[in-house]
């Protein structure tokens, strides 16, 4: 994990930190599944855990992070400039909340709707691919 990642991760409050190191952790699992998607890049970016495809015009950045201001929730975010949020609520509007053209927000009390999710990190890391 990178050091700044790592960090990062480690400022999460003890009930965050294992959701957030599932999606992580599911990020990598569907990477290394997914055909045309080459390594994983992990950083921070606008000081949130960041996930971009190594390989060019493949997929779109996925962040991923929890806030003070929004205790209950965790956000996976993509760039707002794709279509990928308007195609998951068509998909998954009565499984997953949505946020604007930028965010999934996944409850933290609650299980991670790990088929969903998995499906929706797979498109995001094949975006450029699939359009």
């Amino acid at each position: 994990m990178d050091d700044a990642v790592k960090q990062k991760f480690d400022h999460y409050p003890d009930h965050i930190r294992p959701k957030m190191e599932a999606i992580r952790s599911l990020i990598y699992e569907v990477a290394e599944t997914t055909e045309g998607v080459d390594q994983i890049t992990e950083t921070l970016k606008w000081s949130e855990p960041a996930y971009l495809t190594s390989k060019p015009k493949s997929g779109t950045t996925i962040r991923i992070d929890w806030k003070e201001r929004a205790p209950d929730q965790i956000g996976v975010y993509v760039n707002c400039n794709t279509s990928l949020v308007e195609t998951w609520r068509t998909m998954f509007s009565e499984e997953l909340d949505f946020e604007g053209t930028r965010a999934m927000l996944l409850p933290v009390n609650q299980p991670l709707p790990e088929n969903p999710l998995r499906i929706c990190i797979q498109m995001a890391l094949r975006y450029h691919l699939d359009k």
